[in-house]
């Protein structure tokens, strides 16, 4: 049985390859895939059964009753103002882990559900093994109501995860503790944990268990071009962000968070890859 008649997902990168997998299945209609490049969406698609393309932002809306917005965090923004100029009437949600439900605003302002659903799990690129991990692991809420809360637990389930819900106040410091955790692969879970607790997670260690364990697996299968995450995207304002809620709510944890970053920048470079410019000089900022 489809839990939705037509799914739509904006996004063709690693985190959206996996979705479009995960959740085609749950789409009485081909899912609609959506992308600024013609040429990935296409091999997004060749490569994912039960998908097709949607022609526009205003195609997507028409047909779909649930949208799935998976883009870099940076972008979420004007995708979001994009999405609304077409008022979507049905459920629509991100999985940015930075951003709440607040950044939907302008697609709830005419008459959409919409929620904040982030899958806590590291995506490298493998769509089937990760689109396998999502069953069983944690996905973060924030819904804008009750309904948007009710249809996001829905959504979840299609994806055979479990629902954690996380405060719209708490996202920067839930997202932050995560990336400590997954990102810089490191062992000091201890403050994830600590910072989870501090956002209002019951159960901290359960949260970040299915991720930790796939992100050392992918770390050493793949070495550190397993890595993901803000730094290797260059999303300057994730990692402000991460800094200011650290500073404010767990500010026993920053010193290691920033030390972490520059060393993962430090790696970047030893790999030959070219770190976003002024992400140091703000890790470094006192």
């Amino acid at each position: 049985m489809h839990a939705f008649r037509q799914i739509g997902l904006v996004g063709t990168g690693r985190v959206a390859a996996a979705l479009a997998l995960a959740l085609a299945p749950h789409s009485r209609h081909p899912l609609l895939i959506l992308g600024r490049s013609a040429s990935r969406r296409q091999a997004l698609i060749d490569r994912t059964p039960g998908t097709a393309a949607a022609r526009d932002t205003a195609d997507l809306a028409a047909r779909c009753d649930a949208i799935a917005i998976a883009v870099a965090d940076d972008s979420l923004a004007n995708v979001v103002a994009d999405l609304a100029k077409a008022r979507p009437a049905g459920f629509v949600f991100h999985v940015s882990g930075r951003s709440g439900v607040a950044v939907l605003a302008p697609i709830a302002a005419h008459g959409a559900t919409v929620a904040a659903i982030h899958p806590v799990m590291t995506f490298t690129g493998d769509a089937g093994s990760e689109a396998a991990r999502l069953r069983g692991a944690r996905c973060a809420i924030t819904g804008g109501d009750a309904a948007g809360e009710a249809v996001a637990r829905q959504m979840v389930a299609c994806l055979g995860s479990v629902p954690v819900i996380v405060a719209e106040h708490h996202r920067a410091l839930y997202h932050a503790a995560l990336c400590h955790a997954a990102n810089h692969l490191v062992t000091l879970l201890a403050g994830s944990t600590r910072a989870l607790a501090s956002a209002g997670i019951a159960d901290p260690s359960a949260l970040l268990a299915p991720l930790v364990r796939a992100a050392l697996d992918n770390s050493l299968t793949h070495g550190f071009a397993a890595l993901s995450g803000p730094l290797l995207r260059g999303d300057d304002d994730t990692i402000a962000g991460h800094l200011a809620a650290l500073a404010h709510d767990d500010p026993d944890l920053l010193p290691a968070y920033r030390a972490m970053a520059l060393a993962t920048l430090d790696e970047m470079e030893r790999a030959g890859l070219t770190p976003k410019t002024g992400l140091r000089e703000k890790l470094q900022a006192q």
